[in-house]
């Protein structure tokens, strides 16, 4: 093999590495392969330069690259051919360097978009050839007998190519993952506890991708296959990937709290949030946030399209009586209960299982709305809530009162409340943490910079929620008076901010979603909530805010009459649903008054009006169709624009750290590999 001499040692420029030099020649057009037959076992001994080789590929001109893009096709396919070495050494110097190519050749089309490298390097008929023999010595490292450091950079490649392009839709290289998939062997290392630690951050990460690919346009056979996985282990270990990052953020959060050592709770917190939450998205704490996007991304298509993931993600819940194995998830700073002898899941430190994770970080998310990457992962969370609440296995599980736990949501500090210092809420089943989640979200964020989309999702899950309740008859212990309460109070902010929001958004549609909980309180009440009383005090509630509903339908009226309201079909048909609560109210009203006068009272006690409502009930309300109806949960093609720039991001930001990891990686090799490629280093 040619090499050059060292310079001297009187020398203040430093030696060029021998492979940095190999990389020039190749790029100059000159073959340093002549009169060498042993050229490329000696060369993949050598440690890569992926920095010189990137910078040697991207600096290359038109003309410059059509002239050695022989020497680069020589380059790859030589490369792809030493995937099928034993020797480790060799191997993971041909995935790095791979990695580096790929990168060069993708950045470099990037930046001249009207010139294709890949297909002036191959050809169609070559590319294809060379991507098949690519899939299937990835496929033999992956499941073979390589070292985990091979496997490592060998998923290291494959997210180099699937993050090829900001558009993972325009890749032409993920026609060919398409073709020759690998998602059988994703599987096989998700379900192994050892291999998953290892590797199931990238796995997980790669699936998302992939499964993003045209996923609206052609049949991609990775959402096929992810929608009918049935393999517990591997469905538990993709779940397990996913607890971990939620588990992890969330303990920082918590253990920031505990660090803050001022007296003062308001000043405490009002610090911590400060400090955690500001516009500058170049905040480590909002990049926290961003990072968690690819598998909260994952999480979603998981619940999206597999109802065995639910049905395992239950199960595993049920039985999760051990603390979990040190070797694939974050270390635990506090002692785990003993669950075989407690029947409560305490939740209060460090949430081990996924729903109460996923509960927990959005309540830690919903209390940053200054910037748009904050608020992109609260929808995405809202998303998943709302598949979640759509899925009956789920809600089972969710309002099984032998599956208690007590969960620290955190609440964000306004001015009309008090905080205390203990958030963690009773011990209850799940569905009354998500709903006391909801309700957090409502009160929280009646702001001028009004969240219209979120409270659309928000209110849309509470729905989903209690259709499921009345369909099945279930009678939840919850303080409805809260959610009630929460409802009206939005109620009475749309209608004193109604100038400003009806430029701005559709508010009667939210209204309508409002109003018609309440109806389907009024309507089917009888079959889910759990004491008579509860009656009475929606009674009650609706009666004591008649104001806001009396303002709702004078703000309707005058719509109506309105030729050009844009939003005319939600103002008819929010009327429409008024007049079983507008029909309460006069009818209690007038009883209260009576009463009012026959006792001679002027300032009747809460228990006196409650009095009245029990003795009342004798008025006839209008039966309401489709109360317990909602449209089902569509991706497509309203959603569409926002996963198209969701999975953007987590592109953008996997390639950016996925290449540092390739940049700096050196391979942990045999031995004896290390002693020939230390001889071939000094000759």
């Amino acid at each position: 093999m040619t090499s050059r001499k060292r310079s001297g040692s009187g020398s203040s420029k430093r030696p060029k590495e021998k492979v940095v030099y190999i990389y020039e020649l190749f790029l100059r057009g000159e073959d340093p392969t002549t009169d060498s037959p042993e050229f490329w076992n000696e060369f993949f001994l050598l440690q890569p330069n992926v920095e010189s080789l990137e910078a040697e590929v991207t600096k290359l001109t038109c003309e410059q690259f059509m002239i050695v893009k022989r020497n680069l096709n020589i380059l790859f396919t030589k490369s792809i051919e030493m995937l099928g070495t034993e020797h480790q050494k060799r191997l993971c110097n041909s995935l790095q360097t791979l990695c580096a190519l790929f990168y060069a050749i993708f950045k470099k089309t990037s930046a001249d978009c009207s010139f294709n490298c890949l297909n002036e390097l191959f050809g169609f008929e070559q590319l294809d050839n060379s991507m098949r023999q690519l899939m299937s010595n990835c496929n033999q490292i992956l499941l073979g007998e390589a070292t985990e450091s091979a496997r490592i950079m060998c998923l290291k490649l494959l997210l180099v190519i699937v993050t090829g392009t900001d558009n993972v839709s325009q890749n032409v290289l993920l026609e060919y993952l398409t073709m020759h998939t690998l998602f059988d062997d994703f599987v096989r290392l998700l379900s192994d506890p050892s291999l998953r630690a290892q590797h199931g951050y990238d796995i997980v990460i790669l699936l998302t991708i992939l499964v993003n690919y045209r996923k609206h346009e052609t049949t991609n056979p990775y959402v096929v296959q992810l929608s009918i996985l049935a393999d517990e282990m591997a469905l538990n270990g993709y779940g397990q990937m996913i607890s971990q990052s939620l588990i992890d953020f969330c303990r920082q959060y918590m253990q920031s709290l505990l660090n803050v050592q001022s007296s003062s709770w308001f000043s405490s917190l009002s610090n911590i949030v400060g400090n955690m939450f500001v516009s500058d998205e170049g905040c480590e704490r909002v990049q926290q946030i961003k990072a968690n996007n690819g598998l909260l991304l994952a999480l979603y298509e998981a619940v999206h399209l597999n109802r065995n993931f639910i049905t395992t993600l239950a199960h595993t819940q049920a039985e999760s009586s051990a603390p979990p194995s040190p070797s694939n998830t974050l270390s635990l700073t506090q002692p785990v209960p003993d669950l075989a002898t407690a029947p409560i899941i305490d939740m209060t430190q460090y949430p081990t299982n996924l729903l109460v994770a996923v509960f927990q970080y959005c309540s830690i998310v919903m209390q940053d709305n200054k910037n748009e990457s904050s608020v992109a992962n609260l929808k995405l969370c809202f998303l998943i809530l709302t598949c979640i609440s759509e899925d009956q296995y789920a809600n089972s599980m969710m309002h099984d009162n032998n599956l208690t736990f007590k969960v620290m949501l955190h609440r964000a500090q306004m001015r009309h409340r008090k905080l205390h210092v203990d958030r963690v809420g009773n011990s209850q089943p799940l569905a009354a943490t998500l709903l006391d989640l909801l309700v957090e979200f409502i009160v929280s964020h009646l702001m001028k910079k009004f969240p219209m989309e979120l409270y659309l999702l928000c209110v849309g899950v509470i729905h989903r929620v209690l259709c499921y309740q009345k369909r099945c008859r279930v009678r939840l212990n919850y303080p409805w008076k809260d959610l009630w309460s929460a409802l009206i109070g939005l109620l009475r902010f749309l209608v004193n901010q109604e100038q400003t929001l009806v430029k701005k958004c559709n508010i009667f549609c939210l209204s309508l979603q409002v109003v018609n909980i309440f109806n389907l309180f009024i309507t089917y009440g009888d079959t889910f909530l759990a004491t008579t009383n509860s009656y009475d005090e929606l009674y009650y509630e609706l009666n004591r805010e008649e104001k806001v509903f009396s303002e709702i339908h004078a703000m309707v009226l005058r719509y109506t009459t309105m030729v050009d309201c844009e939003y005319k079909d939600d103002v008819i048909r929010l009327l429409n649903a008024l007049v079983n609560i507008l029909a309460i109210v006069k009818h209690f009203q007038n009883k209260i008054k009576e009463w009012l006068a026959e006792q001679g009272l002027s300032t009747p006690t809460e228990e006196q009006i409650l009095d009245v409502v029990r003795k009342n009930y004798d008025l006839t309300l209008k039966l309401q169709d489709s109360l317990d109806q909602y449209e089902r949960y569509a991706e497509a093609p309203r959603h569409s624009g926002f996963f198209k720039a969701m999975v953007r991001d987590v592109v953008i930001d996997t390639r950016k750290h996925m290449y540092e990891y390739v940049k700096e990686a050196v391979p942990i090799i045999p031995e004896q590999d290390v002693i020939s490629a230390t001889n071939l280093s000094n000759t």
